[in-house]
Formats: structure tokens, C-alpha cells, sequence
């Protein structure tokens, strides 16, 4: 049987991080720094080269790596396929200009202090990359991921990362010695290339034909849990396909996520991963602080002190030249600059590849390794420096490339929740006046036969926060809440005020006594289900019966205003001549009129009911 301290041994490097990053995130926040800093700094703490508490980070990055790769799923999910064609221009133009400029700049450079030939130009073209994940974490703290810069800057950090795999095939060819020259056929290196295209088109056709309807068979289980199992198993399984064939886990992942853009279960898939995300990247982050050679530092501090800015000026210039070149105005190309300005995650897998193949020393390999890990330090710290300097001046403006529907549902300014029969007749009158709303519902026939209706809706449950969030809740200014049941109303009543204050908020009510809990829950606007159509069912009976149309109109008005006014006191708890103080008590049905007599019972059982007992 094995020894029970086993079972815990995972227990203490959990801990470590936890605590690490308890202390660290609040800690940077509280000074006005991004949370990156806060993780890169306790990695460098805790780390081999720190207090020695963590001795392997390379084991720990192996599966911080995921956090990247579910950043780019979730990444992939925000866009839709026409809106990234709408960006072709930047990718290839502004995406490719970026790359071949810097690294030629940082490559030059290294090989005027001296570096190889082969080592300058592995050089520049691992320190020209760019972090995605510092990157897009920081424009996801700013909600900046929509605005111009954050569109021009995801887009060359989608190119950085498709350049990863001509970058690693080219390694070989620059290798010194004819083993690694001939690392293999033409007939292997097609072989090579037919069978990434092959799994690029599996990818798309299964994600394009076999998920929706895979989603839509695991959604009528019921299930959470199997929900949340499925969305890794689609994130992972593609990352893995495409790592498999020779690509980048992180390009499968967003691949995944392009695909699933625009499915019903998007904003439900996006909360699933949210939470794996989060803790996965943050643990990538320390593990980039933990690589920090401590000891390499105070050897190399002249060298680093001076390279490192270095590099991050240089790459900020010349990303804000070419982002004018391309269109940007002067603020949105300084932004796209310093948030661009730090070296990126690939830069440790190109390294570690051209160090095996003998085009860097080992030392030159640490330096430069190095040099790449300080700059992701230096360039979050520019980043922030510089928004506070410009503060207010910064102005968020949407992309003037974004499609249609993409950006209609970024901006979309009602969220209704529950799509049953009273929130199909809500959506009804807003489209009536073009006001295209965003919809959750957690019912699969409810979804499908919204598509008749031309929404945006999906499938999610609209009590969690999560979900509220990845829908939109936060830029939506009304949210309507159409839920069948009282309780599941009343608690996303909580989360809207708690959470989006900005939001109206407005209520269906399932009955009187629901609508007065309504009330003093300070909800914007509430009304009973069945009131408005009772109200006017009885309107059409009186002129059924003869009364002139504009006196029935006037009553039924009447009747609202009275019921109105009752249902204000009632909020007060002034109706009841002090039996509401009463534990218990609840609020009885009330005739808003003075009885012209006294009920009567039409037979025996009804007499009894009403205590006059028997003729």
C-alpha cells in the first residue's frame, strides 16, 4: 500500500502558488499594476533562483501552457469568421511588417555586439514575437479588446503566433553541420504538410457540421458538469490534433473557438473555460517569473540593464511607425506599441529548439532566454506606466472593420433572460422598433425556435454570474428578466444589482405578492405576468356587454391606477391594519372597488368555504 504522505506530496507546490498569487495580485492592484505583474513577480519570488520553494518550473510551464491555449479558444469564440477576413489587411500586412522589421532590428543589433551570424538572426526573430498572453490579458483588464488599438493588436499577435510554425522550420536550414540539414525529404517535408492540412480540415469540418448538434444533445441532459467536460474536451482534443501534425496547440485552440462563434452554446461554453483560464494563465505567468536566473542577473546585469529597455523601445517604435503607416491615430499606435513592447511565450520554445540544433551556445542561449523573461517584466510595467500618464485622454473607439454582427452584439443594449412565452412577446416589440436584443435560455427547443426570430441567443443559465458577464450583462443598459420561476428571478435580480448597476433592470413578475418582493428589491420596472392581459380580457367583456368603448378603456385605466397605488402601499406594508407585522402573514387579494354586497355561496360547499353555513 503506498505511504499516505504520497497522496498529499502534490498538495505543498498548490499551496505555494495559491498563496503566492493571494498575496501578489491584490497587492500589484492595489498600487494601480496589472495583475501579470503581480503574477511574474511572485514566480520570481517562489521560484528556483528565489526562496527556492517551487525547484521545477519547467514541469509547472509544461501545463501553464494550457492557460495560453484556453485564452486563444476563448479568444477565437469573440470573433466570427467574417469579421477576421475583415481584418485580412492588418494580419498579413500590419502582422507581417511587424515581425520582418523587428527581427531584422533586434537581429542587426545583436550581431553588431557580437553574436554569431546564425545566433543573431534566432535572435531577433525569438525576441521579435510578442507576448498574446500578456498581451490579451491586459486589453481583456481594460475591456479594450473591441476598441481600434485592441483590434490592431490582437491582430499581429494572431500573425506572431501563425509565424511560429514557418519560424520552426526554418531553424533547421540555419543549422550549422549537414545532420541537421538534412533533416529529412522533399517527400517527408509534403507528407508533413498534407497531414497538417488534413487536420486544419478536420478541425473546421467537425466544428463547422458536428458540434452544434453534439452541444445540443449534452444540453438536453441537464447536465452542468458534463457541459463544462465538453467544452475541455473540444479546446484540448483540437490543441492536441494540431500539435500532433506539427502546429501550435495555442492556433488549434483558436481554431476551435473561431469555429464556435457563432453557436447558440457560445456564451455557456465561454463560462465553462472562463475558470480554467484564469488560474491556468496566471500559473503561466509565474512560471515565466520563475525562469528569471537571479544569480545570470548579477553576472549580466550591465548588459541586461541596458538590453532589455532596449528591446522594448525598439519594439514599441517600430510597432507605432507601422501602425501609423497603416491608419492608426497617434494615441491608438502608442497603445498598440507599449502593449506589444515585451518579448513573448514562444520565444522559450523557439530558444530551447535552436539551442538543440547548436545555432545558439548555452550561454548565449541563458543570456538571451533571459533578456526575453525581464522584458515581460518590463513591458506590462510601460504599459501601465503609460495609461496612467495619458489617463483620460485615451478614448475607446470601436474597430471600423468589425462586421456587422459582430459588432452589433458587442454593442447590443438589451439582455433579455428566458425566452419562454412572455419573453418571446418582449423581443417581439423591440424588434418591431429594430432593437436586435441578446437572449439566454437554457432550453434547447426554446433556442432552436428562436432562429425564426433572427436573434442572437444562447444557450446558458442565466442565474450565474459567469454567464451574465460572457453575454454582455456589463455594456447592456436594460436587462429584462422574462424567467418562468419566482426564486431564479429574484436571485439574477441580486446578481444584476450587485454586479452591473448601470443596467435597468426590468422584472417579470409571476404574481402580486413576487411583484411586492420585486419592489423592494428596488428592481427599475416589474409587472405581473397575467395582469395586463386580465386587465384586458376584461376591458373586451365590457363592451361585450355594451358599454361604450371609451368608458371600458377609462375603467380598465382606472383599475390600473388604483392597483398601482395599492401596490405602493403594500411595498410599505400600510394595507393590512398591522396584521402584515404578524410572522407568516402573507398579502390577500383585495377588491380595488367597495362591494355594492356581501358575497354569497351558490351551493353547499361554497357556503361552507365561506363561513355562512347551511340554509
Amino acid at each position: 500500500m503506498a505511504d499516505s504522505v504520497s497522496h498529499v506530496s502534490f498538495l505543498p507546490p498548490i499551496l505555494t502558488f495559491c498563496g503566492a498569487a493571494v498575496v501578489a495580485v491584490p497587492l500589484f492592484r492595489l498600487l494601480g499594476l496589472s495583475a501579470v505583474l503581480g503574477y511574474l513577480a511572485a514566480g520570481v519570488v517562489i521560484g528556483p533562483f528565489g526562496l527556492g520553494l517551487v525547484g521545477e518550473p519547467e514541469t509547472i510551464a509544461t501545463v501553464a501552457e494550457l492557460g495560453v491555449v484556453l485564452l486563444l479558444f476563448i479568444i477565437g469564440l469573440e470573433l466570427k469568421l467574417t469579421h477576421l477576413w475583415s481584418m485580412k489587411r492588418d494580419i498579413f500586412g500590419l502582422g507581417l511588417a511587424q515581425v520582418v522589421f523587428t527581427a531584422l532590428c533586434l537581429g542587426s543589433a545583436s550581431y553588431l555586439i557580437g553574436f554569431p551570424t546564425n545566433a543573431a538572426i534566432v535572435t531577433g526573430l525569438a525576441l521579435a514575437l510578442s507576448s498574446t498572453a500578456i498581451g490579451l490579458q491586459m486589453l481583456d483588464e481594460r475591456s479594450d479588446i473591441q476598441t481600434a488599438y485592441g483590434q490592431r493588436s490582437f491582430a499581429i499577435l494572431l500573425f506572431q503566433d501563425l509565424s511560429v510554425v514557418p519560424i520552426l522550420a526554418i531553424l533547421p536550414v540555419l543549422a550549422t553541420g549537414a545532420a541537421a540539414l538534412e533533416t529529412g525529404s522533399m517527400a517527408d517535408r509534403l507528407v508533413s504538410l498534407g497531414t497538417a492540412v488534413a487536420a486544419i480540415v478536420a478541425v473546421i469540418l467537425i466544428g463547422r457540421y458536428g458540434l452544434n448538434p453534439f452541444f445540443r444533445v449534452l444540453a438536453r441532459s441537464g447536465a452542468r458538469e458534463v457541459m463544462t467536460a465538453s467544452a475541455l474536451l473540444v479546446v484540448l482534443g483540437a490543441a492536441l490534433l494540431l500539435q500532433e501534425v506539427g502546429l501550435s496547440m495555442a492556433m488549434g485552440a483558436f481554431l476551435a473557438g473561431l469555429l464556435l462563434a457563432e453557436s447558440n452554446f457560445r456564451h455557456q461554453l465561454e463560462a465553462d473555460i472562463e475558470p480554467f483560464r484564469g488560474i491556468l494563465l496566471g500559473l503561466f505567468f509565474m512560471s515565466v517569473g520563475m525562469s528569471i536566473d537571479l544569480s545570470l542577473l548579477r553576472q549580466q546585469w550591465l548588459i541586461l540593464a541596458i538590453a532589455a529597455p532596449a528591446v522594448v523601445i525598439v519594439k514599441s517604435l517600430l510597432v507605432i511607425i507601422l501602425s501609423r503607416l497603416f491608419g492608426a491615430k497617434g494615441r491608438d499606435a502608442l497603445r498598440s506599441g507599449a502593449l506589444l513592447s515585451p518579448a513573448g511565450e514562444f520565444a522559450f520554445v523557439l530558444l530551447p529548439v535552436a539551442l538543440g540544433l547548436g545555432l545558439l551556445d548555452p550561454a548565449t542561449g541563458q543570456l538571451v532566454t533571459a533578456l526575453a523573461a525581464i522584458t515581460m517584466l518590463l513591458g506590462p510595467i510601460a504599459a501601465t506606466l503609460l495609461e496612467k500618464a495619458m489617463g483620460n485622454r485615451f478614448e475607446a473607439e470601436p474597430e471600423e472593420g468589425a462586421a456587422p454582427g459582430q459588432q452589433g452584439e458587442l454593442s447590443s443594449r438589451v439582455l433579455v433572460i428566458g425566452f419562454g412565452r412572455f419573453g418571446q412577446i418582449v423581443n417581439q416589440v423591440l424588434l418591431a422598433q429594430g432593437i436586435d436584443a441578446t437572449v439566454i435560455d437554457n432550453d434547447v427547443e426554446r433556442i432552436r425556435d428562436a432562429g425564426r426570430f433572427g436573434l442572437q441567443v444562447y444557450y446558458g443559465d442565466g442565474t450565474r454570474l459567469d454567464v451574465l458577464r460572457a453575454a454582455g450583462a456589463s455594456r447592456a443598459e436594460m436587462i429584462c428578466v422574462c424567467t418562468d420561476h419566482p426564486d431564479a428571478t429574484v436571485k439574477i435580480v441580486e446578481i444584476i444589482h450587485e454586479n452591473f448597476a448601470n443596467a435597468r433592470s426590468f422584472v417579470r413578475a409571476y404574481d402580486r405578492i413576487h411583484a411586492v418582493d420585486l419592489l423592494n428589491m428596488d428592481v427599475d420596472f416589474q409587472v405581473r405576468e397575467v395582469f395586463e392581459s386580465a386587465v384586458t380580457f376584461g376591458r373586451a367583456a365590457l363592451e361585450e356587454l355594451g358599454v361604450e368603448p371609451d368608458a371600458a378603456a377609462l375603467t380598465a385605466n382606472d383599475v390600473r391606477k388604483r392597483d398601482t397605488a395599492r401596490l405602493m402601499l403594500q411595498k410599505g406594508g400600510d394595507t393590512m391594519g398591522g396584521a402584515e407585522l404578524i410572522v407568516g402573514a402573507k398579502i390577500a387579494p383585495e377588491p380595488l372597488v367597495t362591494p355594492a354586497g356581501k358575497a354569497r355561496g351558490l351551493n353547499a360547499e361554497t357556503r361552507d368555504i365561506l363561513g355562512e353555513g347551511v340554509f
